[in-house]
């Protein structure tokens, strides 16, 4: 799902749920942050698995099959596939998905030329249930990255997407909606022409419905009163466990909720940890007061690391200019006041200019933070605010006179882990003039 996932920042303009739609990261890094579901018990769900018509019709088809020989695609002959669709009235693509079904649940076994019934039934604990669910959902992503699901080769292009994007809308997506965000992915990831666009455009909306009647049919999705489409319960737990798998952050309201009660010092920590996801962080916000807030924050970046002003600054550009008094009273602090005026300048408030020498201070304590911060990036190449290139030279240049405490440590590590020659040799010469700088004042 990693590689086909909607640019869900656009859709969420399109689908005007903007409280809804997951955000993404302020690293560079491909995962996205969904807001927190609250998926149903397990033992619920593992009794909901067999009445899945998709899981039942794969039971059915199974006792059906006996022994039979089978194609060397491992399928029911042509004969006996008419024959089973006619007799459980099943329409093909159905029968097919059954099929693959049964036979990768072990329901049926395919052993030299011959389909026969497997040792695995349905009568399983909830945690084996619910393993045989993730199973089908695997399969049924699998038909549609090979275009072979709904018999429309853009929806299976981007179902994966589209599934993730009703995961990430509570209460559903109009159809309409959902048919414009497609074709809108479609266009950004394929670039047709205006005639193949057109045509898209035209012909969507029908195959749509098919794929979402084929998908109410898997389990995944159901409509709600409102006309709209989300997810089923089995459908949340499934879809939340592959974004688990593909290293997107998808957490439970319980998982935010033990973070939603920590005091500011606590929170920090768990930041700095790499503990917190930012669904929590942003419960952690509405439960307060946005000064109250901001005030308990700024407190615990000024008497901490850089990891703690870098996890601080990240929770702070989430607050507006109602958190205006406490961040104005944090420029008399020496190790975030240029945090506060930068916070400020950018939200048009009045604040006391950054020099060149402050912006630099600012950079190296970013860097700084890698020190501190669990799951820091191997290559400090890979922090997305540090780009090579001539300015990046230029710049680790003049941190060799920055009076920040950690311009040593920041350039060791910019000389010994940029993945750009160039920058991690400007960083080693950068440290000797440092230690040297830092030597004449203490001589």
């Amino acid at each position: 799902m990693a590689n086909n996932v909607f640019d869900l920042a656009e859709l969420r303009k399109l689908i005007e749920e903007p409280a809804a739609a997951p955000e993404r990261p302020t690293q560079a890094r491909e995962a996205l942050t969904f807001p927190p579901v609250s998926p149903a018990p397990d033992a619920e769900l593992a009794r909901a698995v067999p009445l899945v018509p998709l899981v039942a019709d794969a039971t059915r088809l199974t006792a059906w099959t006996g022994s039979r020989p089978v194609t060397e695609s491992g399928l029911l002959t042509g004969a006996d596939a008419a024959e089973a669709a006619r007799e459980l009235e099943l329409a093909p693509n159905r029968l097919r998905l059954a099929w693959i079904v049964a036979v990768n649940a072990g329901l049926l076994q395919v052993v030299r030329g011959t389909a026969s019934r497997g040792g695995r039934s349905m009568r399983l604990p909830v945690e084996a249930t619910l393993e045989f669910w993730d199973g089908v959902v695997m399969d049924i992503l699998d038909q549609a990255e090979q275009e072979t699901l709904t018999g429309s080769r853009v929806f299976d292009g981007h179902l994966a997407e589209t599934l993730a994007t009703i995961y990430s809308v509570r209460a559903g997506v109009a159809i309409a909606n959902l048919a414009k965000g497609i074709v809108q992915s479609h266009e950004v990831a394929c670039e047709p022409g205006p005639a193949e666009l057109r045509a898209l455009s035209a012909g969507l909306p029908g195959e749509l419905l098919e794929a979402l009647s084929l998908l109410t049919y898997c389990g995944l999705v159901q409509q709600t009163g409102s006309g709209r489409i989300a997810l089923t319960p089995l459908g949340v737990w499934a879809i939340r466990r592959d974004l688990l798998r593909e290293g997107h952050e998808a957490p439970t309201a319980a998982e935010v909720e033990v973070f939603a009660g920590l005091d500011a010092d606590g929170l920090v920590e768990s930041l700095v940890a790499g503990a917190v996801t930012q669904s929590a962080v942003a419960a952690w916000l509405e439960r307060r007061p946005p000064a109250d807030a901001a005030r308990d924050l700024l407190a615990v970046a000024a008497q901490g690391t850089a990891g703690h002003r870098g996890a601080v600054g990240a929770i702070l550009e989430e607050l507006g200019p109602e958190a205006e008094s406490p961040v104005r009273e944090a420029l008399g602090e020496p190790y975030i006041w240029r945090y506060a005026a930068s916070w400020l300048h950018i939200r048009d408030l009045e604040a006391p200019a950054l020099s060149s020498d402050d912006h630099t201070w600012i950079a190296v304590d970013s860097v700084a933070a890698l020190l501190h911060i669990s799951g820091s990036p191997s290559s400090v190449g890979e922090f997305g605010a540090f780009e090579s290139g001539e300015d990046l030279v230029r710049s680790v240049a003049e941190m060799a006179g920055s009076s920040h405490p950690d311009t040593v440590a920041v350039l060791d590590l910019l000389g010994a882990s940029h993945d750009d020659e160039a920058v991690s040799k400007a960083a080693r010469k950068a440290a000797m003039k440092a230690r040297s700088l830092q030597a004449t004042k203490l001589g």
